[in-house]
């Protein structure tokens, strides 16, 4: 079955400003697993990743988040995919922009411009201490500084505001073609960021399954990545 029929590739050829809301479905075709899936980095914790990943961890037991992102959240040798690549393309055209969920640098990787990294990125590391900053090398052999100072990741853990959440609603404002890939969008206040899209906008969400959205957005159920390799950019 076609994922992209002739009318979207004409939403695609025809977009000026194209914005894209990325998930972790982007990444999974990388072989890096999604959060709430069965086999996802979520499936089988014993304490809740809402507490693993949240501000109260950092401040009362860092040693436990340490070990569950350092286990389940890093995956080096991840590559981008087909995704990545195309959305990629399209920002070096000047007709897209990128926010994503993600906080494994996928995008940034592909040589997309034009990204906000709503969740922050995995491989920014600093000291909270005095903010100086960190390679993600040092942090995946200790969590702490030589001189004793606790490192972490620049990502938004629960409790923390998102980056740049401002300039992304000015993305989507601006934006003639919005696109969601790969997303449950469930999680807030990223899933918000939709209402700021203009009535003239079109919109589209690539997913596996429906996600919870306006009757005014246009579901392709599928493999993000299917879609993409049919995609002619």
């Amino acid at each position: 079955m076609t994922l992209v029929t002739p009318e979207i590739q004409q939403l695609f050829d025809d977009a000026k400003s194209i914005v894209f809301l990325t998930g972790a479905g982007v990444s999974t075709a990388s072989g890096i697993p999604d959060y709430r899936s069965k086999g996802g980095i979520y499936d089988g914790v014993s304490l809740p990743p809402e507490y693993l990943l949240s501000t109260d961890a950092l401040a009362k037991e860092p040693d436990k988040m340490y070990q569950f992102m350092k286990d389940n959240m890093y995956f080096l040798d991840a590559k981008p995919n087909i995704i990545h690549q195309k959305m990629a393309d399209l920002t070096y055209e000047n007709r897209a922009r990128i926010i994503t969920q993600n906080v494994d640098g996928l995008h940034l990787e592909a040589g997309a411009k034009n990204v906000i990294e709503f969740h922050g990125s995995l491989y920014n590391i600093y000291a909270p201490v005095d903010g100086v900053k960190s390679d993600v090398t040092s942090y995946l052999k200790s969590q702490y500084r030589e001189d004793g100072a606790l490192l972490r990741p620049a990502i938004t853990l629960y409790g923390e505001i998102p980056f740049r959440v401002d300039e992304a609603a000015k993305w989507v404002m601006q934006a003639d073609l919005v696109v969601i890939v790969g997303t449950s969008f469930v999680v807030y206040p990223f899933a918000g960021l939709l209402q700021y899209a203009q009535s003239t906008a079109s919109i589209l969400a690539v997913n596996l399954e429906e996600i919870p959205a306006p009757a005014n957005v246009e579901q392709v159920v599928g493999d993000a990545r299917e879609f993409f390799e049919e995609l002619h950019i």
